[in-house]
């Protein structure tokens, strides 16, 4: 059947063979890399499998069992909810901020656009050891300058309280991937928009407000809707910082995956906790998409 299908296309189209061959690569590589390992993540979801006997079939039991019986897992949704409440706001305002300081035509501009770029191209793991040096709640730099200030010091990573908010804080020590997005479309905007709001006598803040703030959101939406998918894949940070304590403070959810698949050797339950984070993505995703129709600027057409 396969033959006479092939057949009839090359007597329709003789030349459609060589797209067929220039498409075989992709299709091939598709099939290997993404639809092979999603079907058979559905698979392993619904078995009992440690990775190393065959699995066995059962059911929506995984499913079941973590919503009513796994102590870790709504703590790590509530710790990833917060995490994303938390971080990514504070991630796009921080960003847009440094954006407009760093969209001016000044000697050395350059260097300072360099200095708060640099933390991106940096080892994350290497990074985030050295921030758990400095909020070491004996020796770290963090409460050395609480201290020299005469204010009072904290645990940071070792207070349950503050675990969470010490890691958002060392998040933004990376900013400027989003700052450099936002500077690429402050530069786009028109100059004459700007000249001809200050000739109205607008000041600074009515300024951003009318005009930087409408002209930026389709950019500032794209960073909420990747931002929101990032942080929930978290891993980096309780992996390396805190082991997903104190407690399950910061227990996030990727991390607990982790644990169930390489630490309890449990991959079944894990495959299960992936296709929850899927389904959890999608939904935040599609009601972030259906909010924006309320802020984010388009024009006459209807496109951002």
């Amino acid at each position: 059947m396969t033959r006479d299908i092939w057949a009839r296309a090359k007597r329709r189209n003789p030349d459609s063979w060589i797209g067929y061959l220039f498409i075989a690569p992709s299709i091939v590589g598709f099939s290997v890399f993404v639809l092979y390992p999603l079907v058979t993540s559905v698979y392993y979801s619904l078995t009992a499998w440690n990775g190393v006997t065959p699995p066995q079939y059962i059911g929506l039991r995984n499913f079941i069992y973590l919503f009513t019986s796994d102590v870790a897992f709504w703590p790590s949704l509530k710790a990833t909810g917060l995490f994303v409440l938390m971080s990514v706001p504070s991630s796009i305002a921080l960003g847009l901020g440094l954006a407009v300081l760093l969209n001016r035509k000044i000697r050395g501009i350059r260097f300072f656009r360099t200095i708060f770029y640099l933390p991106v191209v940096l080892p994350s793991v290497a990074t985030l050891t050295l921030w758990k040096f400095i909020f070491d709640p004996k020796f770290g730099f963090a409460n050395e300058l609480l201290q020299a200030l005469h204010l009072p010091t904290s645990l940071w990573l070792g207070s349950y309280s503050m675990a969470l908010p010490s890691i958002v804080i060392i998040g933004l020590w990376g900013v400027g991937g989003t700052m450099i997005i936002f500077l690429a479309g402050l530069q786009s905007v028109p100059e004459e928009l700007y000249e001809a709001a200050r000739i109205e006598g607008g000041g600074d803040f009515t300024v951003f407000r009318a005009i930087t703030l409408p002209l930026m959101s389709p950019i500032i939406f794209l960073e909420l809707v990747m931002g929101i998918i990032g942080a929930t894949q978290a891993f980096n940070q309780p992996a390396v910082l805190t082991g997903g304590g104190p407690g399950f403070s910061t227990d996030l959810f990727m991390y607990n995956i982790w644990q169930n698949a390489f630490q309890n050797q449990q991959f079944g339950l894990a495959e299960a906790q992936v296709w929850i984070l899927f389904v959890a993505i999608i939904i935040v995703s599609l009601f972030t998409f259906r909010l924006s129709t309320m802020w984010v600027y388009t024009d006459e057409n209807g496109e951002p």
